[in-house]
């Protein structure tokens, strides 16, 4: 898939780095932890069926301005000033993983630019606390300063050996055996992985994604007002279904979708084309 990276600069100053791909029906994407406007997972299907995706990277990821995720109010004024010099007046909302409080922040926020809202494996209230052990360590893993050399031996293990790597990280996709999510894994579904894990970086952003994460945000949830779907495996290692059970409770016009998936990526695995099926009706529905 062949793309383009554009900058926008703020009134403020301040650069939001995107990517557009497709044509038609916009969607903003959200992207998860660890990611940027180059993610690929679930693009193809968007892209075939006949929508444009603009995805930002969000702050601290790519050549996004950290400065942007001191306050999620911010950065969501930036996604919607971008949106204006796109000039596209309304977009579906899909969020992602870590992007979740992005997505729920910016359809609370700016409610007559949301057409629906889709939360995929999406965080929704509070996630790694200073007191888990799995926060300290991404701390030490994923700082600035140390975190390229991380990916860079990811990137050198899945040139090698990428379904060693993909069966090393399954435990902390899935609350499932190993052998069982293997048998549900394609050839296709490992080079998606690939190029997904390729692409990754962590920069400033997920540092900025845990600060996020630490605070509820109840009130932002029952400000809602546009049709929701929740999407989440049961099988969700990385983010507990609760997020999604949580979510559900406190937004009005909310659907919950909880999948046989394997894990946290829905994207892969047997269980995809259900998850696919489920989406598209959903947002053709909101057309």
């Amino acid at each position: 898939m062949n793309r383009t990276v554009h900058n926008y600069t703020t009134k403020e100053g301040l650069n939001v780095e995107y990517t557009i791909v497709g044509q038609g029906e916009p969607v903003l994407i959200m992207h998860g932890g660890h990611s940027n406007c180059n993610e690929v997972l679930g693009y193809r299907e968007l892209t075939e069926r006949g929508y444009s995706i603009i995805t930002p990277s969000r702050p601290g990821y790519g050549r996004t301005s950290k400065e942007l995720g001191e306050n999620l109010c911010d950065a969501c004024e930036a996604y919607m000033e971008l949106l204006d010099n796109l000039r596209i007046p309304q977009v579906h909302l899909i969020a992602i993983s870590a992007g979740g409080p992005s997505g729920i922040h910016f359809a609370a926020q700016y409610p007559q630019r949301v057409r629906s809202l889709i939360l995929q494996a999406a965080v929704s209230h509070t996630w790694l606390t200073p007191a888990d052990k799995l926060y300290q360590s991404a701390q030490l893993m994923f700082r600035p300063s140390t975190e390229q050399y991380l990916w860079a031996a990811i990137r050198v293990m899945n040139q090698w050996f990428p379904r060693l790597l993909f069966k090393s990280m399954i435990p902390s996709f899935s609350t499932r055996l190993s052998k069982e999510v293997l048998q549900q894994i394609s050839e296709d579904d490992l080079q998606l992985f690939k190029q997904m894990a390729n692409a990754q970086r962590s920069g400033s952003g997920f540092l900025i994604d845990l600060e996020h994460a630490r605070h509820d945000r109840n009130s932002v949830l029952s400000a809602i007002q546009c049709q929701t779907l929740i999407m989440h495996s049961i099988h969700d290692a990385t983010v507990s279904v609760a997020h999604a059970r949580h979510a559900y409770h406190y937004i009005s016009n909310a659907q919950l979708c909880e999948l046989e998936v394997w894990g946290h990526l829905i994207w892969l695995g047997e269980g995809a084309r259900e998850m696919y099926e489920r989406l598209f009706s959903f947002m053709e529905e909101q057309a």
